[in-house]
């Protein structure tokens, strides 16, 4: 019942944590409630990555005649759909278990909770407790749909993403609330298949994180594929009693509106789950719904560390691994290098897709940069004309004092996969000199990082 290094919560935070303390030697178990692997594995990145795929071949199958093949009859099967999207999570939180077994991580299955002394109190699903002890322990207990309360969500009706994910009928009509990647990913793949989709965001872009280029261009894209968009929109309230959802919005003019929809989908970011985990009781310190740490994860309280989305910084998959592996890291011993939070990729994988880094255009003028700004569109791309997939734009900027890549922005096919040039360059400290000078192959969706650099030095070639 002793160990040294105890994480409550199995996500891609916990899981990655756990396994790289026992790599150091660290007698590690790990606290898990549902299933291993966390909403990333089960609910979140994998299975909507899962459905998106089939979105995007049910669109390819379409337009099919484009590459000069004849396909008629397709369909989408809607319960098939959601049952591959289930059994692909599902073997991913199995290949977790044998990580567990691999790394010789004790899995403990139940809700974990702080107590005083070192001590973790976990209750199984039959409500029995057992405490057990340790020298350090590691929260990781991650975050859910938030939900808005003038508009609670019921399961049926007023839905989260979770329901989003295992719906029994597709819809015929939906309204999405929110246009962050969670709102933006399932707009898209309702819509591809043939529900009538409406976006409503309260801010006046699309994905209002995201370089203001980008947004505009997905607002055009999704358009184009029949989405309904309305920015600067809010929804005031939701009536549930009929048949139908009405869906009650105001306009940034002052005007209303009533939507009509069979589901209405919220979206609108996540809360954290810290209730019930013993922070007041320990003396762990919150603000603003957030664990308070320092740059290597504890916590004001000795032994008691916290990554993830419960911790300030960007909600994502990636950011929580790396977090996880900087404080054990730090635990056994090692110096890590603190987490640099302005080069974190985020990634939306919509089609076309969404990937940036770094600052965008309108965050580097205010922070007082003189910049340098190359645009490279995809239908000046060879490969893009061949794959069919010519929307969408890599966008690059350099301080132009002393060449620091400060950004970049792409919308267009497979740019998530291409985001880490940049991610690894800036890590590197690259110039835009540099990028020019490396070769890129050639035909290639890639070539247009380095032609976008070109663009902003004054020697594109393919413009």
């Amino acid at each position: 019942m002793n160990y040294d290094l105890i994480v409550i919560g199995s996500g891609p935070g916990g899981y990655v944590a756990a396994i790289r303390a026992s790599q150091l030697g660290i007698k590690t178990a790990i606290v898990e409630k549902e299933n291993l692997g966390g909403v990333c594995l089960n609910w979140g990145c994998i299975p909507t990555k899962a459905l998106l795929k089939s979105a995007q071949v049910f669109e390819y199958l379409q337009h099919a005649s484009d590459y000069g093949i004849s396909v008629s009859g397709a369909k989408p099967d809607f319960p098939a759909i959601i049952k591959r999207s289930r059994s692909v999570a599902d073997s991913n939180s199995k290949g977790v278990q044998f990580l567990m077994k691999k790394n010789k991580i004790d899995v403990i299955e139940g809700f974990g909770k702080l107590l005083k002394g070192g001590k973790v109190e976990v209750k199984d699903a039959a409500g029995k407790t057992t405490t057990y002890t340790a020298k350090h322990i590691l929260l990781a207990t991650g975050a859910r749909s938030r939900e808005l309360p003038n508009i609670p969500i019921d399961g049926k009706k007023v839905i989260g993403y979770r329901e989003a994910m295992t719906l029994e009928k597709q819809p015929e009509s939906m309204v999405v609330m929110g246009s962050g990647a969670i709102g933006m990913e399932f707009a898209y793949f309702y819509a591809a298949l043939g529900t009538k989709v409406t976006i409503v965001e309260y801010l006046e872009n699309l994905l209002p994180r995201e370089d203001k280029d980008v947004s505009k261009e997905m607002e055009r894209v999704f358009r184009k594929k029949g989405i309904q968009t309305l920015t600067s929109t809010s929804v005031e309230s939701v009536d549930t009693k009929g048949k139908k959802v009405t869906v009650n919005i105001k306009k940034k003019d002052g005007s209303t509106e009533k939507l009509e929809c069979d589901v209405l989908l919220s979206a609108v970011g996540i809360t954290t789950n810290l209730e019930g985990i013993g922070l007041e009781e320990v003396g762990v310190k919150t603000e603003k719904g957030l664990v308070v740490v320092d740059e290597f994860y504890r916590t004001n309280v000795p032994g008691v560390y916290a990554i993830g989305d419960i911790v300030k910084g960007p909600a994502l998959a990636h950011v929580a691994s790396a977090e996880g592996i900087i404080c054990v890291e730090k635990i056994a011993g090692h110096s890590p290098e603190p987490l640099d939070y302005n080069n974190i990729p985020s990634c939306t994988y919509t089609v076309p897709e969404v990937a940036s880094v770094g600052y965008t255009e309108e965050q580097a003028k205010e922070k007082g940069y003189e910049i340098k700004v190359g645009k490279f569109p995809f239908t000046a791309s060879g490969k893009a004309k061949a794959a069919g997939h010519t929307e969408g734009f890599v966008k690059v900027i350099f301080d132009a004092k002393y060449g620091e890549w400060l950004g970049c922005h792409m919308v267009g096919a497979n740019v998530t996969e291409m985001i880490a040039e940049a991610v690894a360059a800036r890590k590197l400290e690259t110039t835009g000199h540099e990028i020019i000078k490396s070769v890129h192959p050639h035909p290639t969706m890639s070539e247009a990082i380095m032609e976008a650099t070109a663009a902003a030095y004054g020697e594109v070639i393919h413009l």
